[in-house]
């Protein structure tokens, strides 16, 4: 789910149907429907007015998305697991997920300092899970320790730990309007590298993840497999926006049948082994399945 600082109403995405950038009314509203259809998690990207170098929006607490935060624990913290987006990239005016050094490259641990800040702020809000997406080198062990010495030991630690340069993220960048020039590819994976995929992700288990994710699903079911064998905690994977995008578009010229391609993407991301999936589709999935 999305949340807009300052919007007044929800904004369609024109890349995304179905989709908005909520205001925080419209997300309580969104997230009490997705509780009674039987979702069991919801997570939150937030979309601030303004940007800085260092995101300093992100460790605000009533910067939008830790705002937003709190409204879904308020309104459904009881009901489904609310996790939030640990990453910069909303939230610095270059668009990418860390802080730059003095040559404009990702400092990768200046990042890890600015990430356990927004860790504190975001267990502060009462998120029982934190899905840390930046890719940094070492960034669960940082998180996990920051957490821990403030006494947040019950926060949980979801880790995209195998998190692919892909080409299937353009509808999402509309979403939360990045300011992103260039690409990612310097800590973003290689899709070419089936065997890293694995290796982060055990990685990511020695430093203390809760739960491992692998994304884009559509295109690494087999990096997938690889993780759900090894993993001996629950395993994601998110069906990202241009996988959500291809099939409402191909719907929408009456190509495929909606509903069958929906439920047959999703059921191929399970059979590969998630324990669970992240899909925009997710409440209307959840009420096709009650």
């Amino acid at each position: 789910m999305f949340v807009k600082g300052g919007a007044s109403e929800p904004v369609a995405l024109g890349s995304m149907p179905g989709v908005v950038q909520h205001t925080l009314d419209t997300l309580r509203h969104a997230a009490v429907e997705a509780a009674e259809a039987g979702v069991g998690g919801l997570m939150l990207f937030g979309v601030p007015a303004e940007r800085d170098a260092v995101g300093s929006g992100a460790t605000d607490p009533d910067g939008i998305l830790n705002v937003g935060l709190r409204a879904l624990v308020e309104e459904v913290g009881d009901a489904v697991v609310v996790m939030s987006d640990l990453c910069l990239d909303e939230f610095t005016d270059h668009g990418h997920c860390g802080v730059l050094d003095a040559a404009g490259r990702v400092d990768n641990d200046t990042t890890l300092v600015r990430y356990q800040e927004m860790a504190l702020a975001q267990a502060a809000t009462g998120a029982p899970m934190l899905g840390l997406s930046g890719m940094m080198d070492g960034q669960v062990a940082a998180v996990r320790e920051a957490l821990d010495a403030d006494g947040w030991t019950d926060t949980a630690v979801l880790a995209y730990s195998a998190k692919y340069a892909s080409a299937f993220y353009g509808p999402f960048r509309d979403a939360v309007e990045s300011t992103l020039t260039g690409d990612r590819k310097t800590y973003q994976m290689d899709p070419a590298n089936r065997r890293e995929g694995l290796r982060e992700a055990t990685l990511d288990l020695a430093e203390g993840a809760d739960v491992v994710m692998v994304k884009p699903a559509m295109s690494y079911l087999d990096v997938l497999a690889d993780v759900a064998a090894a993993s001996p905690v629950p395993v994601a994977a998110y069906q990202v926006s241009g996988e959500y995008a291809m099939i409402e578009a191909a719907a929408a010229n009456g190509w495929i049948d909606r509903r069958r391609a929906v439920e047959e993407s999703v059921l191929g991301i399970q059979r590969a082994g998630a324990d669970f999936v992240l899909t925009y589709w997710a409440t209307e999935l959840a009420g096709w399945l009650r």
